[in-house]
């Protein structure tokens, strides 16, 4: 298997993580698209391929299209290795651990767009107001996050929920959406972060 990604991707880290979680890394190379500069302006042929949406984390598999997005390849991977799953069984405890995952995936993509536009989009031409609501949701995001049971066992929401804590610290530190309000939070992220998965797949700085 091939996985298309850049250790810079929330997306893809919560991917990696789980490769490292489960043992399947020696199974997947990683492919890093950094050089090329990949941006929603900027795409690439050979992940476009892939991916006609031209977007990362996407997981070559032999036998099947190539799969994405996240969710999707975190699934597939669940049915790949020996240990017990990451996606909890059927029922109240699945769902709960499913609103997990898309809580911080919001939070990421809501900063991913804040991002673009600061970065992408020329000073001139930004939209202010819109910029403030996609950041008021994320903290949005987050206080749900904090007011969530989250245990210190990994499972595909709990993975989801540093990924994106992990990105917040990684790109928005200087505005402290949630370190500041949540210090219950930070106590949980401290120890998530400490497991080797994480550590091995931290953002560069």
């Amino acid at each position: 298997m091939k996985l298309h990604m850049t250790p810079t991707s929330p997306f893809a880290r919560k991917v990696r993580v789980q490769l490292r979680e489960t043992g399947l890394e020696g199974d997947v190379t990683e492919v890093d698209h950094t050089a090329a500069k990949l941006s929603p302006t900027a795409p690439v042929a050979a992940l476009n391929a892939e991916n006609p949406l031209g977007k990362i984390p996407a997981l070559e598999v032999r036998g099947l299209p190539a799969l994405f997005d996240s969710r999707v390849i975190a699934r597939y991977l669940d049915t790949r290795h020996q240990g017990a799953r990451l996606q909890p069984p059927e029922g109240a405890e699945r769902f709960r651990d499913d609103r997990l995952e898309a809580l911080a995936d919001g939070i990421v993509d809501a900063v991913v767009l804040c991002r673009y536009e600061l970065v992408l989009r020329p000073e001139s031409a930004r939209w202010q107001p819109w910029l403030e609501a996609q950041l008021d949701k994320a903290k949005r995001g987050v206080a749900a996050l904090a007011a969530t049971p989250l245990g210190d066992e990994p499972t595909l929401g709990t993975i989801a929920a540093a990924a994106a804590l992990g990105y917040l610290d990684f790109r928005w530190a200087d505005h402290d959406l949630w370190r500041g309000a949540h210090p219950g939070l930070v106590g949980w992220f401290t120890r998530f972060a400490e497991r080797a998965s994480m550590v091995a797949t931290k953002p560069p700085s």
